[in-house]
């Protein structure tokens, strides 16, 4: 029996796959190579999760992965409907990127309420400028998106004593609905987004949704940049509707040098990187490679996206 083709629509640096040696033959592709080279794959590694091309490849001819995996949390880069309707299987890396992201998303929650980057611009203007901060403990979250992202956010910010409101896209148990949603950000001190990109989710925070929130609260997106009308958060930041804001994620990647957003009060802009620490690729890659393992001696894969809803169903599976 011939090896199975794994595809890797590649980007620099390239995964190391060295344990399917034998159990796989491995082609390598640009965005460019790709049409071209989907119909000879058995599996798809969509190691380069920034690119577009596979959204506009699939509807091409010829056969079709049977599975695709992506080496990310979401997945609205590939999903196309011609791929949703496919009985193709689509996996994503859910398991890497969850505690990162928390702590990233706790560290800011902590510089907005201990004015570090004031004390920052402070020394560096070589100023002494006694100010009174912000105590975490007690203060109120809402946390938008009760993926595992939203769910590791809502633990490490329960346990700084924040009390936490869980929102996802139905109430159940302990998480509220997404018909809450208003209500709670209307009390809270931090709005934070880990939701997925779906079409019900994009653009939800508006300016109707600014204008709820409390003038000394601040929000936060580790989700996705679509998820945010940017021009709007402009706005409420620039007449202080809310006290400030931090994305990690944006509309355009790489955010260009000529993008208002550089220069917005109380706004911090971190490069998509939230998820990224040490050791990030490498974990990717094991990852992958254990779940190959599973698919080639047909045992049930993890991590199996829904392509009607566009994410990984919560393990209850009322989410």
């Amino acid at each position: 029996m011939s090896e199975p083709t794994l595809l890797v629509l590649d980007t620099d640096p390239s995964p190391r796959l060295g344990r399917l040696t034998g159990r796989a033959s491995v082609r390598y592709t640009d965005e460019a190579g790709l049409a071209a080279q989907l119909p000879l794959a058995d599996v798809l590694l969509v190691w380069d999760f920034t690119s577009d091309a596979v959204r506009a490849a699939w509807p091409g001819d010829g056969p079709r992965p049977a599975w695709v995996h992506t080496a990310s949390a979401g997945v609205d880069r590939l999903l196309c409907p011609e791929l949703a309707a496919s009985d193709t299987v689509v996996t994503n890396a859910r398991g890497i990127f969850e505690r990162p992201i928390a702590e990233y998303v706790t560290g800011l929650v902590l510089a907005f309420a201990k004015d570090l980057p004031g004390t920052l611009e402070l020394q560096h203007r070589r100023l002494w400028r006694h100010r009174e901060s912000t105590q975490v403990a007690g203060s109120r979250a809402v946390v938008v998106g009760a993926g595992p992202i939203g769910r590791e956010i809502t633990r490490l910010l329960i346990a700084l004593g924040v009390q936490v409101a869980l929102v996802g896209r139905r109430a159940r148990r302990t998480i509220h609905g997404v018909a809450e949603l208003d209500r709670l950000a209307s009390m809270a001190d931090w709005v934070i987004c880990a939701a997925p990109l779906t079409e019900s989710t994009r653009g939800m925070f508006d300016a109707r949704f600014f204008g709820l929130m409390q003038p000394s609260a601040r929000f936060i997106n580790v989700g996705r940049g679509p998820l945010v009308v940017e021009d709007d958060l402009v706005a409420a930041l620039r007449k202080r509707w809310i006290a400030g804001a931090a994305l990690d994620v944006f509309e355009q990647e790489p955010l260009g040098p000529q993008s208002p957003l550089w220069g917005v009060p109380d706004l911090i802009v971190s490069p998509h990187m939230s998820g990224d620490t040490a050791g990030w690729r490498d974990r990717l890659g094991e990852q992958f490679v254990e779940m190959y393992e599973l698919w080639s001696a047909g045992e049930p894969l993890p991590n199996v996206v829904d392509k009607q809803r566009g994410y990984v169903p919560a393990r209850d599976r009322s989410e």
